[in-house]
């Protein structure tokens, strides 16, 4: 969750909402004159727009049963000062007030934007932001700004993305007013508009009726590093604050436009690499810049990734084939906002408000009359969680504003896309509000308590098997499963395994790579409240080739004393496959205890060992105390505690390295039961259960196991506190991921609906 004092809010500007009036005494501006030269995508204009300046009591309204409780608006200099300078439009000065009384009104916080790139025609006509009399002009805004509004707005931001009116508007002439300058021209304006913030932030505070507060909002693509390795990061964060985009892209750069007003100097790599065309730059020019604000404002929509290259230097990694993107055709990286606060945070050490983020989508109105948009939903949890990691890990986030609350006029794509939370009929200026914004309104309300980061991980947990090569082990690991083994005498997987014996580790997600211990120890709330203090289960796939040992396994009392403080282990098997008349050693024949002891002293195996008929499809459930051994030729699923413990009491006088194996056999007297459970009890047929739901196996103190085989499509709930899942047969689906023989997974405590379709057999199990 974010600070209790966190602002929430959304954010727009004046010429994409407001919209005009014949008799609003406005003066012309820009992006009128742009319009008019056809430089707007789908030849529109926003003469209309949202008719905000005629529906805001509406609005704000709206606003206030959606929870919003901070809006960034900017007023239109061109609409308050027709000229540029000297007259005021009182209609103008009464419209705002009104605005901002109506917002108050509501419980709406105002944060008012001097410059969101609504320039008086009057003054573009002067030479506009090359006219270094703009300083002044500016100033001069700024005084009727704090003389008009000081009294009902305390927050004010300077300039919005000098970067994208410098750049975007004069360097590749794409915005208002459509110049293609030359490097020199542009990098005077660059330094015009800082100086004029300077003096705009001396006249706020010089005109002001009360004590303010004010900020600054630039913009940029972050940079973000690949991994966490440090040499990532180091690089990602060169190249934010230094000087990698081309020249004819210059403005696009973070540390220009930011250290100026941040760190009162230009950076130095950008003064020796634009030293041919900058402008003369004067210690008085840098005082002026530099005047103290309470703020930083940062515009993140999107970043791109970097790592450390073989020689440390940074290399710009592309994007994955059929990467996401928004509506504008911006992609997807949630990344770029921790890792962009984070950079602006540690060079920069001021409170930092995200200014706007959001995303443009092709959003329609469905058969139901309302407006579905879960890939914004999506991309906002992402980004929202990504700012919060940022808090949590230090940085001082104060607030967050969400571009943007109606669907507006997005300058040269004119209505092309749409960025709010609330759907805007523009024939008819109707107002629907999206699945986003109620969303949105939850998120406010909890103060981020329900983002996808404060909720745990309900992601499929799919592990990679380890592999034991065996004496008795076999090929068809490799043969009928889809494994990689590691020779043809494999005898088992360890497909679910926390066991410092065979750890198994996360396939993929973001989990992948780690150790399903490790996965134990740091993310309990994935496996529930079990009170074990290590993973409690353990799922193979063994291959026997030849007889296994002779053996028998400890409960829990023996293993805690004898075996330093190990479960003891309780198993039980699923015949995967077998020949016709195979037989497994399950029990024996010994009547007591002293007649156990003879036979296995005097070596009367055919007399003691039990052999049971079985099939494939067979379940055989193993309690500590009973003798056993899997059989040559079978093939089965086994399901055990997490214990390594067997105790061999006899191995066929079998040699490995010219040795016989090691023997247990005081051990296995220890612990052996007396007399055996009787034959009819110890096999379960499992092949004829059945289909399309769980059938319970068994449910004993350690586990509970089921059998499902799945015909059709099916549902159900994952209630346990975790849940292991084998596919032993065939393919299908599961929530929408394919699944196959061979996979192996958990679904994680809370994982909630289960839907899965296709063709396949699944051992699954629990705690």
């Amino acid at each position: 969750m974010f600070r209790e004092d966190f602002v929430w809010g959304v954010a727009s500007s004046a010429y994409q909402v407001e919209g005009r009036d014949p008799k609003d005494g406005a003066g012309r501006m820009i992006w009128d004159t742009f319009t008019g030269e056809g430089g707007i995508q789908d030849g529109t204009d926003a003469f209309v727009a949202c008719d905000h300046m005629h529906r805001y009591p509406e609005d704000y309204r709206l606003m206030r049963l959606l929870g919003i409780k901070a809006y960034r608006f900017s007023v239109n200099w061109a609409r308050l000062m027709p000229e540029g300078t000297g007259r005021v439009n009182e209609k103008a000065v009464a419209l705002y007030r009104d605005m901002i009384l109506e917002m108050k009104k509501n419980g709406i916080t105002p944060y008012l934007t001097m410059y969101h790139w609504e320039l008086p025609q009057a003054l573009q006509d002067r030479g506009g932001w090359l006219n270094e009399d703009i300083i002044h002009w500016f100033g001069e805004y700024a005084r009727v700004i704090a003389e008009k509004f000081s009294d009902v707005c305390e927050y004010f931001i300077t300039l919005n993305e000098p970067q994208c009116f410098v750049g975007l508007g004069h360097l590749q002439g794409i915005h208002a007013p459509g110049k293609k300058l030359g490097l020199q021209e542009t990098f005077q304006i660059a330094h015009n508009a800082l100086r004029a913030h300077g003096q705009a932030v001396i006249n706020l505070r010089k005109y002001a009726v009360r004590p303010i507060q004010i900020g600054y909002a630039p913009t940029c693509g972050m940079a973000y590093p690949a991994s966490d390795k440090p040499e990532d990061i180091k690089a990602a964060r060169r190249v934010l604050f230094s000087f990698y985009h081309p020249m004819d892209n210059w403005t696009w750069n973070v540390a220009w436009f930011s250290d100026p007003v941040f760190l009162g100097k230009y950076p130095e790599e950008g003064m020796a690499k634009f030293k041919d065309y900058l402008p003369v730059i004067t210690e008085a020019d840098m005082q002026l810049i530099a005047q103290p604000i309470d703020f930083m404002g940062q515009n993140i929509y999107n970043g791109y990734m970097v790592r450390a290259g073989k020689d440390g230097e940074p290399e710009f990694v592309d994007r994955p084939a059929g990467f996401s993107k928004t509506a504008a055709g911006w992609p997807v990286t949630p990344q770029c906002l921790y890792w962009g606060v984070r950079f602006l945070y540690e060079r920069y050490k001021r409170p930092l408000y995200i200014t706007e983020n959001g995303m443009s989508c092709h959003d329609m109105i469905s058969k139901d009359g309302r407006v579905h948009d879960p890939n914004r939903i999506t991309f906002l949890d992402s980004y929202l969680s990504a700012l919060q990691k940022a808090s949590d890990d230090g940085a001082d986030v104060r607030g967050y504003f969400l571009w943007t609350f109606l669907d507006n006029f997005e300058w040269n794509k004119g209505y092309t896309e749409r960025f709010g939370i609330v759907y805007v009929d523009f024939k008819t200026q109707k107002r629907i509000v999206k699945d986003s914004a109620y969303w949105y309104q939850k998120i406010m309300e909890e103060n981020g308590a329900m983002l996808s980061i404060n909720e745990k991980e309900r992601s499929i947990l799919f592990l990679n098997p380890v592999f034991k090569q065996m004496i008795w082990g076999g090929s068809r690991l490799g043969s009928d499963w889809p494994y990689q083994i590691p020779g043809d005498n494999t005898g088992e997987c360890w497909a679910v395994s926390a066991h410092p014996n065979g750890d198994c580790r996360v396939r993929e997600g973001i989990y992948e790579g780690c150790t399903l211990s490790a996965l134990w120890e740091k993310h309990p709330e994935l496996f529930g409240e079990t009170g074990y203090d290590r993973f409690p289960l353990l799922t193979k796939i063994i291959d026997a080739k030849t007889d296994l040992s002779i053996q028998v396994h400890p409960d829990d009392a023996y293993a805690k004393v004898h075996e330093n403080g190990s479960f003891g282990k309780t198993e039980c098997w699923y015949i995967l496959d077998c020949q016709e008349d195979s037989t497994l050693v399950i029990g024996h024949h010994a009547k007591d205890r002293q007649e156990m002891e003879d036979m296995i002293r005097q070596g009367k195996w055919s007399q003691f060992i039990r052999e049971i008929p079985v099939k494939k499809g067979d379940f055989i459930q193993i309690d500590p105390g009973t003798v056993h051994a899997i059989k040559g030729g079978i093939m089965l699923l086994e399901t055990q505690q997490n214990s390594d413990i067997t105790y061999r009491v006899y191995d066929y006088d079998r040699l490995t390295d010219g040795k016989p194996r090691q023997l247990h056999v005081e051990q296995s007297i220890d612990v052996i039961t007396v007399p055996a459970k009787s034959a009819k009890e110890s096999v379960i047929e499992a092949d004829k259960l059945p289909q399309n739901q769980m059938n319970l196996l068994i449910s004993c103190d350690y586990y509970k196991v089921w059998k499902l085989d799945v015909t059709k499509q099916i549902s159900f709930e994952q209630e346990y506190p975790f849940l292991i899942m084998s596919v032993t047969q065939g393919e299908g689906l599961l929530n929408g991921q394919m699944i196959q023989k061979g996979d192996h997974f958990i679904l994680p405590c809370g994982y909630g609906k289960v839907e899965m379709q296709g063709n396949m057999q699944i051992i699954a199990s629990a705690v």
